[in-house]
């Protein structure tokens, strides 16, 4: 058995030390924000924050983590309002499909944690996160718009 912290709560799960983190906590848990997408940490579909970094889930077999905080999409909206960055997503209208949107929101938050107020240059160079659509403008205003709230 191994215990994993993921949102703030406490989880037993019976898998494999070499399990990826994505496949726990879709199909173990039943968070299924996290999104699926290449299996090889390049597109980051799966992006979710262990101790505040924005990580590849895909990658990260459970038993590396410890007693590290996963925190996955789930977790963003809190007490009932949504996080900035979800809401600013809302305002523009920032994705078409959707289906990378978790990851990318992830990704988003940790950057901004990090950098309040990033340059156009250094949100380009953050937001490796494959999106097919091409929201990338939209994404960027998204983040200029929270910044600067």
């Amino acid at each position: 058995m191994t215990t994993l912290s993921i949102n703030g709560r406490s989880y037993e799960v019976d898998v494999e030390p070499d399990t990826p983190l994505l496949w726990v906590l879709r199909d173990t848990i039943g968070l299924t924000g996290t999104k699926y997408g290449c299996g090889i940490a390049q597109c980051g579909a799966c992006t979710v924050h262990i101790d505040g970094v924005a990580t590849r889930s895909c990658q990260v077999p459970v038993g590396t983590l410890g007693v590290k905080e996963v925190t996955t999409i789930e977790a963003l909206a809190q007490n009932g309002q949504l996080h900035p960055v979800q809401k600013a997503w809302i305002d523009l209208d920032v994705p078409q499909c959707g289906y990378c949107q978790s990851g990318m929101l992830m990704t988003v938050v940790a950057l901004l944690k990090q950098n309040p107020k990033p340059t156009d240059a250094e949100i380009d160079a953050a937001i490796t996160n494959i999106c097919r659509c091409g929201t990338y403008q939209r994404i960027r205003a998204a983040i200029h718009a929270v910044a600067n709230a």
